[in-house]
């Protein structure tokens, strides 16, 4: 049992957790790395469990480390709440800040109506978005530098990091086109799909396998005129006319209003599921919660 904690060190271990490593921690605590190291070192032998592992240059938590960490943030946060109070101010302190990662392919509309419910809530939540490879963000989220990530594709376990999926909801797929190419494309679809010019996911994404099956299975095959890892990127060329584009059907009237298209058809059975990845076995972060619940009841229902 634990019996005293010295409160600099997990201090020092708190640092290095958010900044990523030793360097950046050093110079915004004013140490040298050589001391910071042996802080680190002190804080791994009083509590017996190993903190960090090192893979190359980077300093990954171990899950004793996340656990700690998870405690040490708590406690730092109560502190700047206290000092807060005794000071009896109010203004950008009271604000929640939400670090949200997102990956290119996940479409922005959907990033809106996700992210909604948390600027709904009744304390003030400060959004901070970072966009990126899913693998990326997946190791910020294990750094704890992100308090989640909203993909399109659940994390594997390939991925070596302790992460949970939580699914937010499913919906099916939209063909859409400028009008000229949706007269020329609608009737008897999906076979009119048939060397119809399309703009797609690239081939690393989930949505783009499941594209591929069903072009198979009712043997048709598109001219794939472009291909596109950021989806807003994707739907300006659409607009522009150059193919026909793929959108997830829950946001199908929203994308053919903004960007002036019209729908040729739907495939109800691809599924586009919509992931929350967090640290977290259950979500607890109030904004994220209330980004669970928004998306049931709202966006997916």
């Amino acid at each position: 049992m634990l019996d005293w904690l010295n409160y600099h060190h997990l201090l020092y271990f708190w640092m290095v957790a958010k900044e990523g490593g030793i360097t950046n921690a050093a110079e915004q605590l004013h140490l040298s790395q050589p001391t910071l190291s042996t802080q680190i070192q002190k804080l791994e032998r009083s509590l017996g469990v190993k903190l960090f592992e090192r893979r190359g240059r980077a300093m990954i938590l171990t899950e004793a480390g996340q656990t700690v960490f998870r405690y040490a943030d708590e406690i730092f946060t109560l502190g700047r709440e206290l000092g807060h109070a005794l000071r009896g101010g109010a203004g950008q302190d009271e604000t929640m800040r939400l670090l949200v990662g997102v990956p290119d392919a996940v479409p922005k509309i959907i990033v809106y109506h996700l992210l909604k419910p948390a600027l709904q809530l009744n304390e003030p939540v400060k959004l901070v978005c970072y966009e990126g490879k899913l693998d990326t963000l997946v190791s910020d989220l294990a750094m704890h530098r992100l308090d989640i990530v909203l993909a399109n594709s659940p994390l594997t376990p390939q991925a070596h990091v302790r992460a949970f999926n939580h699914l937010l909801g499913e919906c099916g797929i939209s063909v859409l086109g400028v009008p000229a190419l949706v007269k020329r494309h609608k009737d008897k679809f999906p076979l009119s799909l048939q060397g119809a010019p399309m703009l797609l996911p690239t081939q690393n994404t989930t949505m783009r396998r499941a594209l591929e099956q069903w072009f198979d299975e009712i043997q048709i095959r598109p001219h794939v005129v472009h291909e596109f890892e950021d989806s807003a990127v994707m739907k300006v060329f659409g607009q522009a006319g150059e193919g026909l584009v793929v959108v997830p059907s829950a946001i199908e009237e929203e994308v053919a209003q903004q960007f002036g298209l019209k729908v040729v058809g739907h495939i109800p059975t691809i599924v586009e599921r919509f992931y929350a990845i967090s640290v977290e076995r259950r979500l607890k972060h109030p904004a994220v919660v209330a980004i669970s619940e928004g998306a049931r009841k709202s966006l997916f229902k």
